[in-house]
């Protein structure tokens, strides 16, 4: 008996080998992951497809174990009863393998499509604020160069403008009206004296009119400069506004790309899960529902009480 169960496992291995070579092609199949939109249905009917060889491939071992039974090779059937377990095991680990692999690709491919745009809107975001930056740089150095042409010619102009004529006081006046009447009276003494008092008076008082004249020229051009500040800080305030939206319109973008990957990782997660379970289902049902049929159950009840 020892010697028979022996032979007959060896032809059953050949028998075997045979068999797993001819459907290696079968379970080695690549599993390509398809667009995310339709994986759960396409993955279904990936797994239906190749369900179909495998329970051809199992139908050939349950028809050896069968044959085996009604011709009472009992240690036969015995064995191609595990080859069968083991089978089914090794292929529904298989597949849960396959379908983890898969999914986690699926997920890999989702983040690294997320950090690719997210590295793509960085430089884009990086990009149009450095030219942001760089075209107010260029705006204010503009200005700042007009300006400073702008305040050569108003300060060569102003500085052009003739004095006015002098005003002087009537103290001067009366002590010229003094001096030329000592003179007509020809008491010439007494003019010089006046008439030295009155050059030191008018000296003074016209010492005084070109400070004055300085002085309005100084406050006239304090006055354009607090002009050219203020049209400077309005362009800087602009600038300033400018910046705050393209940061602000930056963050709202950016909001709404971390949202849509959200969205997409949530639905891939989703879909995953329903996946996994009716693949399960699936498994448990199609693999092994040919080969527990009742007949067959019968059938090797009959045949362990007959042994």
């Amino acid at each position: 008996l020892a010697s028979q169960s022996k032979s007959s496992s060896t032809q059953l291995e050949s028998v075997l080998l045979v068999l797993i070579a001819s459907s290696l092609s079968v379970f080695r199949a690549p599993l390509i992951s398809p667009p995310m939109a339709d994986t759960t249905q396409q993955s279904q009917q990936g797994l239906e497809t190749e369900d179909s060889a495998v329970q051809d491939f199992l139908q050939i071992l349950e028809e050896h174990r069968k044959n085996c039974e009604r011709q009472g090779k009992y240690v036969e059937a015995e064995i191609a009863k595990n080859r069968l377990e083991e089978l089914r095991q090794h292929e529904e680990n298989r597949r849960r393998e396959a379908m983890r692999s898969r999914q986690i690709a699926e997920r890999l491919g989702v983040e690294e499509a997320h950090m690719l745009e997210f590295q793509q809107f960085n430089a884009l975001w990086d990009k149009r604020m450095a030219e942001f930056e760089q075209k107010s740089a260029d705006l204010e150095e503009a200005m700042k160069e007009r300006h400073g042409t702008e305040l050569m010619e108003y300060i060569r102009n102003a500085q052009s403008e003739p004095l006015r004529k002098p005003k002087f006081s009537k103290e001067l006046l009366n002590l010229r009206k003094i001096q030329q009447t000592l003179a007509k009276q020809k008491e010439y003494a007494e003019a010089h004296k006046i008439k030295l008092k009155a050059d030191n008076l008018e000296a003074f008082e016209l010492e005084k009119m070109r400070n004055q004249h300085q002085m309005r020229l100084s406050n006239v051009v304090e006055k354009f400069k607090a002009k050219q500040t203020a049209e400077l800080q309005a362009l800087r305030k602009r600038v300033q506004t400018g910046r705050e939206e393209q940061k602000k319109q930056r963050q709202l973008d950016l909001e709404r790309l971390l949202q849509r990957y959200q969205n997409v990782k949530s639905e891939l997660e989703s879909q995953q899960n329903i996946e996994r379970i009716r693949a399960e289902k699936f498994m448990n049902y199609h693999l092994s529902s040919k080969s527990t049929s009742p007949g067959a159950n019968r059938q090797a009840s009959a045949g362990s009480l007959g042994q």
